[in-house]
């Protein structure tokens, strides 16, 4: 058996959830815990006994005369029943009236038999269904708190709700408020919004000369400056209540952003109390019609005659009156709770609860830029309003952006002063000023002040505002958005367009980056990093790229599957273009063949299977590099010999299995990598390039380096690290120039002694290959030093002591035979 207390637990909820509890609720709470009690005290009254007692109705004689008193037996005699005399025998008066002839436990089994039989189900079972009736009722009015997918969005509104409704910033926001309602600040006000009218109408008007608040070019707008004098700033808060009220509008956000894409709440709540109408007219129904047939008289049929001797009884049913009476007070309290639950209704559907307006608190404050909310936040806001209005004014402010960057101007600047952003500022590695802002709220004022910086890095900075401040930075030459859609005033944008030189720009979506971009006419170069997939392309605005008209490089790290079109544009001044694919495969390349005065091209993972033939129309072409492709083969490379200017090409990292000896044709040739292929052997063809100044063919498979590799006498650096070689040729020692030799993780098991004829070698790698000793003569190698020559330890231990003197030097070092020893390499 169940307590009071457990049942009624079904009716409780969070106090915090009272908030969400209009007057209606509430009553409906207090009704369903009356009908609870009525019903468990109906049912504490159905475990009495006796509830009904019955007695046996006689059969009348054929005379119509009663059945004569018999006198009781005993129930354990056997034998007829003996009449009583009708006269004074034994001298004792006798007893009237009519006996009977059942025992005591008969008339407990007819009790229970006529109980079952003659009483009307509803009288039995009333406590019962009222009970559970009731504990329906109770548990569709809080459903809604407990059903996982709406309580845990309550959960969150409700404590969301109450820290707006105690923080600090609400209350010094409101009070803000107060303080612009006063005359001069409206007289200031409207003075400022006849200015922005006029300068808005003259901007209109089209004159070249003016400066307006507010441009429109191509598409692009600018923020309006500041032309009102800025009212006394709020008292600055803690620095834990800042942070806190951050976090809130961080919060507040990220709930609208949840619980208005769904009206999950509305649609359960107006469910629940549909269920409840249904529920109150089902009761009434047949509540009314058995009302009636609770009566204290009954006659009982049980058909157990063989049992004892008796066919019909008597019964009364003991609590019929209480009952009624109790079932009357539960109409009474179902028809309450009905018309309360028909009232529900009419309020969830005469007026749209999905939509709220917070045009009112508009009209109060000076947050003007509150936004109206919908579906489940809507409706919650509408309920919390039937409790205490003050909590939707309140929490309004946390849906105001003005609040929210009056809050982040005031922390921010209060947090970085011009003295801890000169600690952040460094020199990186071209010694340029650099200042790094990272995941802040805002730009700081600050910043501005820093004259000397070249180069500003803003990243993960959502509101960033470059404010007219900016052309104090003549300096700046530089900068980088970092997802950080940045917005420019127009001031500072006219300082922009005529002073910046490079700008990087890395963002997620095309959105993020500024439209005044494409406008900054002295720009030199442009990184555009992120998602710039073709079918986007035309999002990009890649048509305004011709106003770009000094953009020399252009660096593209997307994935695109063909290069844009309108990039053409940029023909007559591009001169260098990157495009860095991130594996995706770069299908269309057309566009390549209009910008004719293109120098380098770099495609790097662009899954290219072979050197595309828009390349060989670009005969200004100096470098190519295609690193990280899947290039197998490069039969196409004789046509490069049209490409009288390439001098660089780049094709390592790629599956090139063989170098086709028409590699010979490509005459002008000085930079050759080549390295991570699957390369087995070199051409002898290769050797004829007598320009080539740098070969690498690191990470293959080649076995044998050709002694043709003597004919190179212009080769500077030689580098066949990570293959299987095993014998240096001493032709290879004919290359006098060779300043960098890289012979690592190899084979060899011997170096020769004509490594002493490399007088201008620096840098020499040997380590991880089979040998046992050093020959002495790299000591004749007066420019190389311990540090770039990379070998084992035991290796070089070996070497004669004055050898290993002479490489230990780290100063300029004059030898008998003339050469002079540079530490820096040259």
């Amino acid at each position: 058996m169940f307590t009071l207390t457990e049942v009624a637990s079904l009716n409780d909820i969070q106090p915090t959830y009272r908030i969400l509890k209009p007057w209606w609720d509430v009553f409906m709470d207090y009704l369903g815990i009356v009908m609870l009690m009525l019903a468990i005290f109906s049912g504490t009254m159905q475990l009495t006994k006796d509830q009904v007692v019955c007695l046996p109705i006689l059969e009348q004689t054929p005379e119509g005369q009663a059945a004569p008193l018999m006198a009781k037996r005993p129930p354990d005699s056997i034998g007829p029943t003996i009449p009583f005399p009708q006269s004074g025998t034994f001298g004792q008066p006798q007893p009237t009236g009519v006996r009977t002839k059942l025992d005591f436990q008969q008339y407990v089994f007819v009790n229970q038999m006529c109980y079952h039989v003659a009483l009307p189900w509803y009288s039995k079972y009333f406590p019962y269904l009222a009970l559970i009736h009731t504990i329906v009722l109770m548990v569709s009015s809080n459903f809604w708190f407990k059903y996982p997918k709406t309580s845990s969005k309550i959960e969150h509104f409700v404590s969301i709700l109450g820290k707006c409704f105690e923080s600090p910033w609400t209350t010094k926001a409101l009070s803000e408020t107060a303080c612009e309602d006063s005359e001069e600040n409206k007289l200031r006000l409207a003075g400022a919004s006849s200015l922005l009218k006029h300068l808005s109408t003259s901007s209109e008007e089209g004159s070249p000369n003016q400066s307006a608040p507010m441009l429109t070019k191509s598409g692009v707008t600018f923020s309006a400056e500041k032309l009102v004098s800025e009212v006394p700033a709020m008292t600055i808060l803690d620095k834990k209540d800042g942070e806190q009220a951050k976090a809130l509008f961080e919060k507040v956000r990220k709930f609208r952003a949840h619980v208005e894409d769904s009206d999950l709440i509305y649609r359960l709540y107006a469910i629940q109390t549909v269920i409840k109408t249904v529920k109150f007219i089902l009761i009434l129904c047949y509540t009314m019609t058995f009302v009636a047939s609770i009566d204290f008289d009954h006659v009982c049929e049980p058909e157990i005659k063989h049992l004892t001797g008796y066919s019909k009884f008597h019964c009364t049913h003991n609590m019929a009156f209480m009952i009624k009476k109790l079932l009357v007070s539960y109409i009474a309290l179902i028809c309450v709770y009905g018309v309360i639950c028909i009232y529900t209704l009419f309020w969830l559907f005469r007026r749209p609860l999905k939509e709220y307006s917070f045009e009112k608190v508009r009209e109060e404050s000076s947050f003007s830029d509150i936004p109206d909310v919908k579906n489940d936040f809507a409706f919650l806001l509408h309920m919390v309003d039937q409790y205490d209005q003050l909590y939707s004014k309140r929490f309004g402010v946390f849906l105001s952006e003005v609040s929210e960057n009056k809050l982040r101007e005031i922390s921010l600047n209060h947090e970085w002063t011009f003295e801890k952003l000169r600690q952040h500022v460094t020199r990186n590695l071209q010694e340029k000023l650099e200042l790094h802002l990272f995941m802040l709220s805002g730009v700081p004022d600050a910043v501005f002040d820093l004259t000397d910086l070249e180069i500003l890095k803003l990243e993960l900075i959502p509101e960033a505002r470059i404010t007219a401040k900016i052309s104090q930075m003549i300096n700046l030459q530089e900068l980088h958005f970092y997802h950080c859609p940045a917005k420019v005033e127009q001031t500072a944008f006219i300082f922009l367009r005529d002073h910046l030189r490079c700008l990087h720009v890395k963002f997620t979506d095309v959105a993020e980056i500024p439209s005044w971009v494409y406008l900054l006419k002295n720009l030199r170069e442009l990184y555009l990093v992120g998602n710039l997939n073709s079918e986007n392309n035309k999002m990009i605005g890649l048509e305004s790229l011709r106003d770009l008209r000094h953009l020399n490089i252009l660096h593209l790290k997307s994935n695109l599957t063909k290069i844009p079109t309108n990039i053409t544009d940029l023909s007559p001044h591009l001169i260098k273009l990157v495009i860095h694919n991130d594996g995706t495969k770069l299908l269309v390349l057309n566009s390549l063949k209009k910008i004719m005065n293109l120098a380098e091209l770099e495609l790097l993972n662009c899954e290219l299977e072979r050197i595309p033939h828009a390349i060989f129309s670009l005969n200004n072409l100096q470098e190519l590099d295609l690193k990280s492709n899947n290039i197998r083969t490069i039969e196409e490379i004789i046509s490069f010999q049209h490409l009288k200017r390439l001098s660089c090409l780049k094709l390592w990292h790629n599956k090139i299995i063989t170098i086709p000896l028409s590699i010979s044709h490509v005459k002008s040739l000085e930079s050759l990598f080549l390295s991570h292929n699957k390369l087995e052997s070199l051409p002898s063809s290769l050797f004829t390039l007598l320009k080539l100044r740098y070969l690498d063919v690191s990470h293959n498979s080649i076995v044998v380096i050709p002694p043709e590799a003597g004919f190179l006498q212009n080769l500077q650096h030689f580098a066949i690290t990570g293959n299987k070689v095993e014998v240096v040729p001493k032709q290879l020692l004919k290359c006098n120039k060779l300043r960098t030799l890289c012979l690592g993780h190899n084979c060899i098991s011997s170096i020769p002694e004509k490594i002493g004829q490399l007088s201008q070698l620096t840098h020499l790698e040997l380590k991880g290959n089979c040998l046992d000793r050093l020959p002495a003569q790299l000591g004749q190698c007066c420019l190389l030093r311990r540090g770039c020559l990379i070998v084992e330890d035991h290796l070089f231990d070996s070497l004669p002591m004055e050898v290993k003197e002479s490489i230990n030097q780290e100063s300029s070092v004059s030898f008998p035979n003339g050469c002079k020893c540079l530490s820096d390499g040259r």
